[in-house]
């Protein structure tokens, strides 16, 4: 066995008997942690908004609207409601199982895996353990090594505000992720890309341990003929400039009919420019792509169309301008992979039947987006549109709600969270049934005969 190997399966142990000790049951226990968790994030919020400038340029206002202000609100929504979460929860008993009481309990699965990513490497660490620590969970935390002055803040502040008999930081590359992966946790909740998730979900069935992947996609925005475009380029602009489109949830394309394709591209141009200013490379409000990979990777997609908007490029700071493109390829590398960064193309479509139709003939997306005013068009997009969440006349702000489930399907992900989903997904819901002693007939009994055999089918 490898001395990582080695390693990790000492520290897993570790945290096993942290779990088998009892010490995660307690209701207190959750809630400290909890109040430590939001302590650690408030007390060095300085700190988080340097490591984060460091790794990624991000603005301050950024740090606060995509990482640390969604973690206090899920903090506060975790703390008040997981007692009741907590509870047995009662479910009807037929007449044949009486006299019974039925409930579903739930319980805390044991040792988490938690591995966030590098886009939000604060707020993904973080988010799903929340819901691990109101279930009853001890956890591993993986933080990406792609923002490395953020992993090594991680791992400095966790051991000393959270119990370290229950919650432990690795940091790392792929050497120290794959050994992780050969471990037996109870779950494993990984953020990022398909490819990886793919290797998380082949290492995690060595144990039957279930998984819970956040991906991404391709999640398009439709602009409807009745959309207000004023409106409607505000948000898209925003949503695409937040972390440079670096989001997983950032609209990745927009469909447009024909005759108002170029009143909202003139829309975007003009909210651009508020945000960003004429050089949004020089612009202190906006952040830089991650690594130098990732920005060849996305310069590279700028003469994938015609240039809209944008173009501009800084190499020095790692900055690309919001840039939209028209006359898209669909076999395009641009139209067929995910994006993640500040690119945008335009697609025309002749009608929301058309657009409805482009959207379906890909993979499912992790969210999407409609900007309508008709209802009869948002009734359309709810019932046609397969993704893991919609956003109608805004993009992203289902984030801000807690007890909306987030989660993908199919190629985007699998498995929700936030909320009572997330502590749902860090929980086994143990099925119960309490019978009563008497009277208790005959009728399941042997021996059997034809008026049982009636009397069960009556029942049942």
């Amino acid at each position: 066995m490898s001395e990582l190997n080695a390693r990790y399966r000492d520290l897993v142990a570790r945290l096993r008997g942290g779990f088998d000790s009892g010490l995660t049951r307690p209701l207190d226990w959750r809630r400290e942690q909890l109040d430590a968790l939001e302590r650690m994030l408030r007390e060095n919020e300085q700190r988080i908004t340097e490591v984060l400038r460091s790794d990624l340029s991000k603005p301050a206002q950024e740090v606060v609207l995509g990482e640390t202000a969604l973690l206090f609100s899920e903090i506060r929504h975790a703390r008040s409601r997981m007692e009741r979460w907590s509870r047995a929860r009662r479910v009807p008993t037929p007449a044949i199982a009486q006299p019974g009481r039925s409930f579903v309990q739930p319980e805390p699965l044991g040792v988490a895996l938690i591995i966030g990513a590098w886009n939000y490497p604060v707020q993904l660490v973080f988010a799903p353990l929340i819901p691990a620590i109101a279930a009853g969970n001890c956890a591993v935390l993986k933080p990406s090594e792609v923002t490395p002055a953020t992993s090594a803040l991680i791992a400095e502040l966790v051991p000393q505000y959270l119990d370290s008999r229950a919650f432990a930081v690795v940091e790392g590359a792929v050497p120290e992720t794959t050994a992780l992966l050969e471990q037996r946790f109870d779950h494993i909740f990984y953020t990022g890309g398909a490819a990886v998730g793919r290797i998380v979900m082949k290492a995690a069935a060595e144990h039957l341990t279930p998984v819970t992947l956040e991906l991404g996609g391709k999640s398009p925005a439709i602009v409807d003929e009745s959309a207000d475009l004023a409106s409607t380029a505000r948000r898209l602009a925003w949503g695409k400039a937040l972390n440079a489109g670096q989001t997983c949830i950032a609209p990745d394309y927009v469909l447009v009919t024909r005759k108002q394709r170029d009143a909202l591209i003139d829309a975007l141009r003009e909210q651009f420019r508020e945000m960003l200013g004429d050089r949004p490379v020089d612009s202190e409000d906006y952040a830089a792509i991650v690594n130098e990979r990732h920005f060849e990777r996305i310069s590279a997609l700028l003469g994938q169309g015609t240039l809209a908007i944008g173009g501009g490029t800084d190499p020095s700071s790692r900055r690309i301008e919001p840039t939209v493109l028209t006359d898209v390829d669909p076999d395009s590398d641009l139209m067929r992979e995910e994006i993640f960064g500040p690119v945008l193309p335009i697609v025309e479509i002749d009608g929301l039947d058309d657009a409805i139709a482009y959207v379906r003939r890909g993979d499912r997306p992790l969210a999407a987006y409609l900007f309508a005013r008709s209802r009869a068009a948002e009734r359309r997009f709810l019932d046609e549109i397969a993704c893991g969440s919609v956003c109608i006349n805004d993009v992203m702000m289902f984030m801000s709600v807690p007890e909306l489930p987030f989660g993908g399907v199919g190629m985007s992900g699998m498995g929700q969270y936030h909320g009572q989903a997330g502590f749902d997904r860090f929980s086994h819901l143990k099925s119960v049934i309490r019978r009563g002693r008497f009277p208790d007939p005959s009728i399941r009994y042997a021996p059997y005969s034809a008026w049982k055999t009636r009397l069960l089918k009556w029942f049942a």
